[in-house]
């Protein structure tokens, strides 16, 4: 789905303040409540906009260490029986399928080093795993971001042919 610059404001305007309500959002963009309504409805059934926060810290929650984890599986059923596993793992905050040399790239967290230690063997015990390889995160200079490419609706709208 593209979106257009109205769109992208109302996306914006929600990154920013997700508490406004549709009548607060069609005052600040000038537009109707009911246009405004409808966008958020377009957006949401759509998948553009998947929620509205709250945003959680797991630094906030104790957990100071990020680390990604590099899986090599036994892929007799798929990737989504192991997935399914590494699912009920609560340090596991991702699963990605990846090409290359492994076939899965999680990103988990731990209260600790030692802690990541623990994450790491439940992690090796997953029916299927056969082989793992950890990056301890230092620092995020750039985290998770989408706003930039919503940003850039207005830029990519002023040069279709």
């Amino acid at each position: 789905m593209t979106i257009d610059h109205l769109d992208a404001r109302l996306i914006a305007l929600l990154a920013d303040e997700p508490r406004l309500g549709v009548l607060e959002c069609s005052r600040r963009l000038g537009v109707a409540r009911g246009t405004v309504q409808a966008r958020l409805d377009r957006l949401l059934s759509r998948g553009v906009i998947t929620g509205f926060g709250p945003d959680v810290s797991t630094v906030g929650l104790g957990y100071d260490v990020t680390a990604f984890v590099l899986m090599e599986i036994r892929q007799v059923a798929g990737h989504d029986p192991v997935a399914d596993r590494l699912a009920l793992i609560p340090e596991v905050l991702e699963v990605h399928t990846i090409t290359g040399g492994s076939d899965l790239l999680c990103r988990v967290v731990a209260r600790t080093n030692s802690d990541l230690q623990r994450v790491i063997d439940q992690i090796v015990d997953v029916q299927g795993v056969l082989r793992t390889s950890s990056i301890i995160a230092l620092d995020t200079p750039v985290p998770y971001r989408v706003l930039p490419l919503v940003a850039d609706v207005p830029r990519r709208e002023v040069q279709r042919p």
